[in-house]
């Protein structure tokens, strides 16, 4: 069975409002928010065995919220219901990243981070328009269900999509799923709500905050993409930072230094051979069992990689991966995990939906030149810069607000989260947001990659942040506690 190239942009991840100086949307005209009807349900998402009961519903929407006519869409809607017989009256929403995951689903892997907040408060789960049940945009072309991007396929490709689509794929931006999220809110009968951002879920919390600050109370962000961040232009940077910072771990790691001697030049070795000479390879698929044959080149290389560096469970295996390919001169165990962490990926994501939030808020502030001069001397190079280039040549653009790049500022409590080896969200994100929050407090978790709200002692401060609805007095010496998973040395595992 062949598979065709799994698409490189993955998982790019993610107040008192001071009103004259914050990005605000051009005022949308008011669309009445029914009352939701909500009935029991089982939440799940493929590749877990979680299951959750929740409360769902469905709330009409106008895709074109400017003009209120023309095709309305579904938004998906789940509600945890609180422990406590008193619940709070304010509950958390739950924003997720991609762009283009579904908060339904990604909301599984990470429910145990929210017990300690779910015991006083509702948490809210809505697919984003564009994303999981509410009317995803997704395209795929193969038995494979992935998208081909090989040069020759690539515009008559994302044609076909378009012309299959149920959609107005620039009318899927943030600003507008922001609209939508307000009408949930109201629908639900909320006048106040904690935000949780993820990722790019980050950007949509902020731009929440920047448009109706009146209904916000508390917000957490992590893994930060500021508004007037430019996605995919730093992901080579920011993916070469994380891969220097791991590998610079294993050489002060005693043991890890003994077992992986010269393991930088290992990798830029493994790196040239594979320009030089793209290997065929046969493994496993990591869900059939089927064989698998494809083409191993530099950008599933480099893939593989840069997804592995997003946990330290995974960065662990690094080292010993790199070591391992290149006294065998076989790239099998690394292509596998290619297919394990890019196919996990690619399965959880509308990629549509993410082509046109980036078409829209990221590329248009895009040259060739800063992507050039952004992708120098690094392990992937233009690779993603210039994907992102050539979709954004078919994929409608939308429009957002002139003012949309602008920090959001805001004197409402704001708790900010970063990994020190984060590879797509690096602290220095986190650093520049709170220049304009002078009410916020960042954390960053050392040794750690993306996505922290489940580390260590964290979730037990997320909760007593938003119970208190104040930084006041969080005492957050426990962070500097934690530590990353150590290095594997064989495939036993980390010395003892």
């Amino acid at each position: 069975m062949n598979r065709a190239r799994i698409p490189l942009i993955v998982c790019f991840f993610v107040m008192l409002f001071i009103a004259a100086c914050s990005p605000t949307a051009p005022a949308q005209p008011a669309q009445t928010a029914e009352p939701v009807e909500l009935s029991d349900c089982q939440l799940s998402a493929q590749g877990l065995q979680t299951r959750m009961a929740a409360l769902c519903g469905r709330i009409s929407v106008y895709e074109d919220r400017q003009s209120r006519t023309g095709r309305q869409i579904e938004l998906n809607v789940a509600v945890i219901p609180a422990i406590s017989r008193n619940p709070a009256e304010d509950p958390l929403i739950f924003l997720t990243g991609g762009p283009g995951q579904a908060a339904t689903e990604s909301y599984l892997s990470l429910s145990f981070a929210f017990d300690r907040i779910n015991q006083k408060r509702e948490i809210i789960l809505v697919d984003q328009r564009g994303t999981g049940k509410s009317n995803p945009l997704v395209c795929g072309y193969n038995q494979d269900n992935t998208l081909d991007l090989e040069d020759e396929d690539l515009i008559p490709s994302l044609q076909e999509c378009l012309n299959d689509l149920p959609a107005r794929p620039e009318l899927y931006t943030t600003p507008i799923a922001m609209d939508d999220l307000d009408q949930v809110r109201e629908a639900l009968g909320y006048e106040k709500i904690n935000l949780y951002g993820l990722s790019y879920g980050s950007r949509a919390a902020l731009t929440y905050l920047a448009n109706y600050p009146e209904h916000v109370r508390t917000v957490i962000l992590d893994g930060i993409v500021p508004q007037d961040e430019i996605l995919g232009l730093e992901v080579a940077r920011d993916a070469q930072r994380a891969l220097d910072l791991i590998l610079e771990r294993c050489k002060a790691d005693e043991a890890c230094a003994r077992a992986f001697p010269g393991v930088e030049e290992d990798f830029r070795e493994l790196l040239a051979q594979l320009e030089d000479d793209p290997r065929n390879v046969s493994v496993s698929d990591p869900i059939t069992g089927d064989r698998v044959e494809f083409k191993f080149t530099p950008a599933e290389f480099s893939t593989a990689v840069r997804l592995l560096s997003y946990t330290p469970e995974t960065a662990a295996l690094l080292p010993l991966l790199i070591h391992q390919t290149k006294e065998s001169n076989d790239y099998h165990l690394i292509a596998a995990q290619y297919l394990i962490v890019a196919g996990q990926i690619s399965d959880s994501i509308s990629n549509g939906m993410g082509f046109s939030v980036l078409c829209a808020e990221d590329v248009p502030f895009m040259t060739e030149t800063d992507a050039a001069a952004a992708n120098a001397n690094t392990y992937i190079g233009n690779a993603q810069t210039d994907e992102l280039f050539r979709i954004c040549q078919v994929w409608p653009s939308g429009e957002v607000p002139a003012n949309f790049k602008q920090p959001v500022r805001s004197d409402l409590p704001v708790l900010v989260l970063s990994g020190e080896v984060d590879p797509v969200t690096p602290p220095e994100n986190g650093e520049k947001i709170i220049q304009t929050l002078p009410n916020s407090l960042h954390l960053i978790v050392p040794g750690y990659g993306h996505n922290v709200i489940y580390r260590g002692c964290i979730p037990r401060l997320a909760a007593t942040f938003i119970e208190q609805g104040s930084l006041e007095g969080l005492d957050t010496a426990c962070v500097n506690q934690i530590s990353p998973m150590p290095f594997f040395t064989n495939f036993s595992g980390p010395i003892p």
